[in-house]
């Protein structure tokens, strides 16, 4: 996974405990930058789905 670019928000600071997240083909990657080595896989198809449901506001209640 060392071959990945991963991103983490803009928002995020120079802390170590952030989301980040990587693509390749149809996957995409998702890890904390605390500990890189545990990484979450899933496709592209419905990464972009929890996205789309994020921007319309169907998890704001996980949201303090």
């Amino acid at each position: 996974m060392n071959h990945l670019d991963w991103q983490r928000s803009s928002t995020s600071s120079d802390r170590d405990d952030w989301i980040e997240i990587a693509s390749e083909g149809d996957h995409v990657y998702i890890r904390q930058s605390d500990d890189p080595t545990l990484v979450v896989t899933t496709t592209r198809t419905k990464f972009n789905a929890w996205v789309l449901g994020a921007k319309a506001g169907e998890f704001d209640h996980f949201v303090a």
